[in-house]
C-alpha cells in the first residue's frame, strides 16, 4: 500500500469532503442514498455504486491513518 503513503494527506481530505458534500444542490447524494437505504429503495446497481464512488476518498483517507498509527 505504498501508492497510498505517496497520496498527501490535505488532498485526499479535501477529496473525501467534497465527495462526501457533493452535489452540493438539491442535497447531497450520500444524503439521498441513506433515505433511500432506510425506505427500502436502494436497489439499482448505478444508486449502490454511486454510493461507493462517493465514499471511496473517505475510505482512502481512513485507511491512511489507520496506516499512519
Amino acid at each position: 500500500m505504498e501508492w497510498l503513503d505517496k497520496i498527501p494527506t490535505g488532498i485526499l481530505a479535501i477529496a473525501a469532503v467534497f465527495m462526501l458534500l457533493a452535489p452540493f444542490v438539491p442535497e447531497p447524494h450520500l444524503v439521498e442514498k441513506f433515505r433511500m437505504l432506510m425506505e427500502g429503495t436502494l436497489k439499482k446497481p448505478i444508486d449502490i455504486f454511486d454510493v461507493f464512488w462517493h465514499l471511496a476518498p473517505s475510505v482512502l483517507l481512513a485507511l491512511k491513518f489507520v496506516r499512519a498509527t
